[in-house]
């Protein structure tokens, strides 16, 4: 008995050593690598300390151990805002099964024999590093390795045969890598996948493996941006365990198979963004736990099978295809309908009345369809609505008034309809951010009560019946950009407070019955850039104050009874369009208005008088006058003989220049013809050259200065130069911001294509930035100018992607397309390769496209848009986070100081996140977000910035890595990065919009 009990002590006290052994080694592995490998910054692993006679590591963070005998089995150290490279070592830990370190800034290369140490790994999770090189290749020893997850990384190449062998593997995630080759048939082998994840990489254009259809275990296949070709093939119906499918934004073609409805267990079904034909099958039908379903930029055809419809779907979305008929009935009865988006279609007939009464409906899209009768009065039955969206129908009848009790709603956009009525009072005072009635035939006033709608940004009811007088209600609208009340019956006076709405972008009230004197207190309209208020009853003088508006571009004041002379110091502005005829002017007419492009402006005015503008009248002249109008005309007799002579010696020469055909478009009011131009266009006045032309300086006699470009036309010459002009004409001839280039006239002939446009005195940002290209010395831009550009240049971007209709994306955004005036102010240009969004948007794939495949420059293209081919506004905006750090660091976005396989965003996010010893201007500290704010490796040497520019800069980087992130759902669209750049205090980045 004796023996036992001492056998049992003798037991219990070598497991207990064991685990103490054992918990020790764990902790002092654990510690060694930490020191060694990893950087934290945040010191989230501050409490890896061995206290006491307690070796155990269990109660650390991020660590996990087994219950029974306290060894370490899981490391998670996600998004703890560590560096370094991988830690090798924690694979020491031989009871370790979970290595999960996502979300951290850890980067470097993989060597294959050091990870062979990790092969009694059942998890290993890296998404969302800064790792680079090829994929890791794992030894055949990783026989139990169940989840890999290397999404968001730097990883590059083929995907490895070894990946081919997990048996045992049911996850694999490699989404957003730069991944070349082919979708491998050898993933055809890991037939206990539960979850495929291949999106967002630029593989070789190429079918879905066949082989895919043997992995009958997969819940989740995503294969959404991977340049996938061909049909979706027949076996998809073979995934009968498929919850999610995402072939979202590919090349995908044909019909929808039929045997997709054997997906009996299919939650979600994503075929968006692809060239999918034919009708939907009604087998989809049969789908009873489908609930999102989203087919929309196909060309899919036909109606809704009611079927369809029938189903339970939360998220319905058709739109840009080709879809006719009516909407069936039975979709409002969907109990679970939260998002339904069916615009740019041929739908027809009324919307089912009961939409939107047996679900909590967020979203509703009918827009350019054909639907008429009455909009549906219970979309906020459930008070969950914050999207209506259905302009360019034929909708008829009143607004519901049930509208007016929807508090959920922030946003309302029903132009172009056929509704009448007066607006609901409580309709007006909800919390909206736009308001879009236009082109309808509402009436009624504008309660004072709209000033409830605190976060109002655009209010547009023009083109309606509306009549009373503005309420001074409308000043407390502070957040708002444009106010467009034109073409309706509103009568009274401005109200004065008006001129402190800072934020106004633009002011239409043209057509209306408006009266009294214009506000003279206008300082406080430093963002605004059009005022038309044009065919009214306004009386008094024009305010002097306009002209130091710094960014109106657009004034139109003609058809009211204003007097008084035009104020001098509007001919410091830059208008695109000015107009002030008809009204009751006298006087001079200010020199700077001296010119014939002026004088359709001020007709009607008969007490004007101007020096040589026919017709009016000439200002009366002192008597010494009339001796010097006796010379002149003298001296001008002598010259047009001297010319008429000139003319006859080289008639010979001109005659072929004479007789070409050329058609000629103003989009502003010139004073010259072509003919002035062409003779200008010579060798000596060429000052630039790209792939579709030249650039020519061209001085007026007049003393003008234009920019013209002429595009190759001879035969076999560029044969993209036809796209680039009508890309530039359709696009700058509609369009008017203080921050787009102006074009002014274009000319086509036979021979040539000639566009023609202000001169910007300081040439391109790039040639300013980088003083190339021989350029008059300039001396190295300051912080201040540098923000004041990227500003401007956010603007005009802003202003294409969310102000025009349809959106414009550039597709070439670059320094050298963002040119300076002499006042440094940026006007983007050169829209050559611009394209709307439109329906038919999917890229640049046509075959017979006269434009490269890839739209763009080498160091501004985004990522994705390389291997896609599809128009986003997010290529924009990735492209102009680039030019934000060329303004930063001086360099080009390909500098060779970069080093070998390195840009300027790979070389900015290294600089913006490791350490760095040296001291800043603001202290060399960690901020909360895990960046060290010495930005003395990025910033251009040239530059001597302050504390508070510093700071500037800080928040100009940020936003700028922002909107280069690799995922372009990460990226800000641009009308918040202008947001964020004109923050006054530093605040955390975010995308929210």
């Amino acid at each position: 008995m004796n023996n036992s009990c001492f056998s049992l002590f003798l037991l219990v006290s070598v497991s207990w050593f064991l685990h103490v052994s054992s918990n020790g080694g764990d902790a002092e592995i654990l510690i060694r690598v930490k020191q060694a490998r990893l950087r934290d910054p945040d010191g989230k692993l501050l409490d890896w300390v061995i206290a006491g006679d307690e070796p155990s590591p269990c109660n650390w963070s991020g660590i996990a151990c087994d219950l029974r005998n306290g060894t370490v089995t899981k490391i998670d150290l996600s998004g703890f805002g560590l560096f370094g490279g991988f830690p090798y070592g924690f694979c020491r830990i031989r009871t370790l099964k979970n290595l999960t370190l996502s979300d951290n800034y850890l980067n470097g290369t993989f060597a294959s024999e050091s990870l062979s140490l990790c092969s009694h790994l059942h998890v290993l999770i890296l998404t969302a590093n800064s790792f680079s090189g090829r994929l890791p290749d794992f030894s055949p020893e990783f026989r139990q390795l169940r989840v890999l997850e290397l999404e968001s990384n730097d990883f590059s190449g083929e995907i490895p045969e070894s990946y081919g062998r997990f048996r045992a593997l049911q996850v694999l995630n490699l989404n957003g890598n730069e991944l070349s080759g082919t979708l491998p048939a050898f993933l055809g082998n890991l037939t206990e996948l539960t979850r495929l994840e291949l999106s967002y990489i630029p593989f070789k254009p190429g079918p879905i493996a066949s082989s895919i259809g043997n992995l009958t275990k997969l819940a989740y296949l995503r294969l959404s941006n991977s340049r996938l070709v061909g049909e979706i093939p027949e076996w998809i119906g073979n995934l009968v365990s498929l919850t999610n499918l995402d072939l979202a934004t590919n090349n995908l073609s044909g019909k929808i198979p039929d045997s997709i409805g054997r997906l009996s267990s299919i939650y979600q079904i994503e075929l968006y963004e692809n060239f999918l034909s034919g009708e939907i099958p009604e087998s989809i039908g049969n789908l009873t736990t489908l609930r999102n379903f989203d087919v929309s930029e196909n060309n899919l055809t036909g109606k809704v099978p009611e079927k369809i419809a029938a189903l339970r779907l939360s998220s319905f979305n058709l739109n840009d295809n080709f879809f006719t008929g009516e909407i069936p009935e039975v979709l409002a009865l969907n109990p679970n309908l939260v998002q339904l988006k069916i615009f740019n279609n041929s739908f027809s007939g009324n919307l089912p009345e009961n939409l939107g009464r047996f679900s909590e409906l967020e979203e509703f899209d009918v827009s350019s369809n054909g639907f008429t009768g009455e909009l549906p009065p219970y979309l906020c039955h459930r008070t969950k609505l914050r999207r209506v969206i259905t302009f360019n129908n034929q909708f008829s009848g009143k607004l519901p008034e049930s509208y007016g009790d929807c508090q959920s709603l922030s946003y309302v956009r029903m132009a172009d309809n056929q509704l009448s009525g007066e607006v609901p009072i409580k309709f007006w005072e909800l919390s909206l951010v736009r308001l879009e009635l236009t082109n309808n035939r509402f009436e009624g006033t504008i309660p004072p009560s709209l000033s409830n709608a605190r976060h109002l940004g655009q209010l547009d009811v023009s083109g309606n019946n509306f009549s009373g007088p503005i309420p001074a209600k409308i000043c407390d609208l502070r957040d708002i950009t444009l106010i467009d009340i034109s073409r309706n019956r509103f009568s009274g006076t401005l109200p004065s407070c008006i001129a402190e709405m800072r934020k106004l972008e633009r002011v239409n009230m043209q057509e209306n019955l408006l009266g009294g004197e214009i506000p003279s207190s206008l300082s406080s309209w430093t963002e605004l850039t059009e005022l038309n208020l044009s065919n009214n009853r306004f009386r008094g003088v024009i305010p002097r104050e306009l002209g130091d508006l710094p960014v109106l571009t657009y004034l139109d004041l003609s058809n009211n009874e204003i007097t008084g002379e035009i104020p001098a110091e509007l001919t410091k502005l830059r208008l695109n369009q000015f107009n002030v005829s008809n009204n009751r002017l006298y006087g001079r007419i200010p020199s700077g208005f001296q010119q014939d492009i002026f004088v359709s402006s001020f007709s009607g005015n008969p007490n004007l008088c101007g020096s040589d503008l026919d017709p009016i009248p000439r200002c009366h002249s002192k008597p010494r006058t009339s001796y010097i109008l006796a010379i002149a005309s003298i001296c001008i007799v002598i010259l047009i003989g001297s010319l008429a002579w000139l003319f006859i010696k080289i008639k010979p020469l001109l005659h072929r220049t004479k007789h070409r055909t050329y058609k000629v478009i103003t989009f502003q009011r010139v004073g010259f013809t072509e003919q002035d131009i062409f003779p200008h266009l010579t060798k000596d006045n060429i000052i630039g050259s790209g792939g579709s032309g030249l650039v020519y300086r061209v001085d007026l006699k007049s003393g003008q200065t234009l920019a013209v470009k002429k595009l190759w036309a001879e035969p076999g010459r560029k044969p993209e130069s036809e796209s680039v002009f009508r890309s530039e004409v359709d696009t700058l001839g509609r369009v008017r911001h203080g921050n787009i280039v102006k074009l002014l006239m274009c000319c086509s002939g036979e021979e040539s294509r000639i566009l023609v446009y202000e001169f910007m005195e300081n040439g391109s940002l790039g040639d300013v930035l980088h003083l190339e290209k021989g350029r008059r010395a300039v001396s190295p831009l300051d912080w201040t100018t540098r923000f004041s550009i990227a500003v401007g240049a956010a603007q005009g971007l802003a202003y294409l992607h969310h102000d025009c209709m349809p959106a414009i994306v550039h597709r070439d955004v670059k320094s050298n397309n963002i040119l300076l005036d002499s006042d440094m102010r940026p006007r983007v240009a050169d829209f050559g390769l611009a394209k709307p969004l439109t329906s038919e948007d999917r890229g640049d794939g046509d075959g017979d496209a006269p434009m490269s495949r890839i739209a763009g420059s080498y160091g501004y293209i985004a990522p994705e848009y390389a291997y896609t081919l599809k128009v986003n506004e997010k290529s924009d905006v990735y492209s102009f986070g680039v030019v934000l750090l060329e303004l930063i660091t001086g360099k080009r976005p390909n500098d060779p100081s970069f080093g070998e396989n390195s840009d300027i965003v790979k070389f900015a996010m290294e600089a913006a996140l490791s350490y760095s010893s040296s001291s800043s201007p603001v202290g060399a500290n960690w901020d909360s977000r895990g960046h060290f704010r010495d930005l003395s490796k990025l910033v251009d040497k040239r530059m001597s910035p302050s504390a508070s520019e510093y700071k500037e800069m800080e928040k100009v980087v940020d936003v700028a890595l922002l909107c280069t992130s690799s995922f372009p759902i990460n990226r800000p669209t641009m009308r918040r990065v202008v947001e964020l750049l004109k923050e006054k205090e530093k605040k955390p980045v975010s995308t929210v919009e």
